[in-house]
């Protein structure tokens, strides 16, 4: 993977999304909980992974189970109350999903089916680091991340992200795999763009780790408050910009272990009331087939 400083130069693409805005909003909720590492499954220990659990709490080799309670929470209820509230307010999501976790959960694999304006997104097949895997592993996940999604809610997942970020054979196994329309892996920029993958143009729609409520658990944001805070200065400056004719995309990500907890969901409510009237809330996928469309850059 080649590092690119320079982007467009400064330039500016002249995108006016399907509404005739230029704020796009992207809400993101990942679903992993019941793909993650845990030792029924085989793996060394507990995943930890944004959860309120204390790492050194529990000797090396030892179930926690207050960690994997907190897994099983997002999948029972915090997921259920942010689905709610999209579909109150007519938002439609894109569910980044783990295979596994939506095998391990047939009622909430029967809602996603029986929901179409959601995009049901790749996110493996476990809740598994890609760039610690060899290429024939990565090459099996995601075969099996898209045959257990089709399967589980009848829809072919055309975006993917990896944990954390990828290793640098993962877009080319995408591409090898084929029926891919971009990945979410890249963090290097506002808008989508497209990277070339051994000589093919492949499109980028940027995640944040900034918009992003996985703060809570790396200790950079301690309260919804602090996230409300974070997530409305962003939609502020980026609002700003597009009313001066400037195309923005905002990714907001959050995770149902996380943001479901009623405490942080708060936090999630409010921002969602700040959201303008002219902002398109759409999936990554419409993001990228307009995009695609619409815009006409090479790699």
């Amino acid at each position: 993977m080649m590092r690119d400083f320079a982007g467009r130069g400064g330039a500016e693409p002249n995108v006016v999304w399907p509404n005739g805005g230029r704020l796009a909003v992207a809400l993101v909720l990942n679903i992993e909980e019941g793909a993650e590492p845990s030792i029924p499954d085989g793996d060394a220990a507990t995943e930890l992974a944004l959860t309120d659990a204390i790492p050194g709490e529990v000797p090396p080799g030892t179930r926690d189970f207050l960690a994997e309670g907190q897994f099983e929470y997002g999948a029972r209820a915090g997921v259920w109350r942010i689905l709610r509230e999209a579909e109150a307010r007519g938002l439609p999501l894109t569910l980044s999903a783990c295979a596994q976790a939506l095998r391990r959960n047939p009622p909430l694999a029967e809602a996603i089916r029986a929901r179409p304006q959601h995009e049901v997104m790749a996110h493996g097949n476990r809740f598994l680091r890609h760039w610690t895997l060899s290429e024939p592993e990565q090459r099996a996940e995601i075969a099996a991340a898209v045959q257990g999604l089709v399967e589980t809610t009848g829809r072919r997942p055309v975006g993917w992200q990896s944990r954390y970020g990828p290793s640098a054979a993962t877009r080319r196994l995408l591409l090898e795999h084929g029926g891919f329309l971009y990945d979410a892996d890249g963090h290097a920029d506002d808008l989508p763009y497209r990277v070339r993958v051994e000589g093919r143009p492949h499109l980028v729609i940027p995640h944040s780790f900034v918009h992003n409520d996985n703060r809570y658990m790396n200790g950079r944001l301690a309260t919804g408050e602090e996230f409300l805070a974070q997530l409305a200065a962003a939609l502020r400056v980026l609002g700003t910009e597009a009313a001066a004719g400037l195309a923005r995309l905002m990714t907001v990500s959050l995770h149902a272990r996380v943001s479901g907890q009623p405490a942080r969901f708060d936090a999630l409510r409010r921002f969602l009331d700040l959201l303008p009237a002219d902002a398109w809330c759409a999936t990554r996928e419409a993001i990228a087939r307009h995009w695609l469309t619409h815009v006409k850059e090479d790699a």
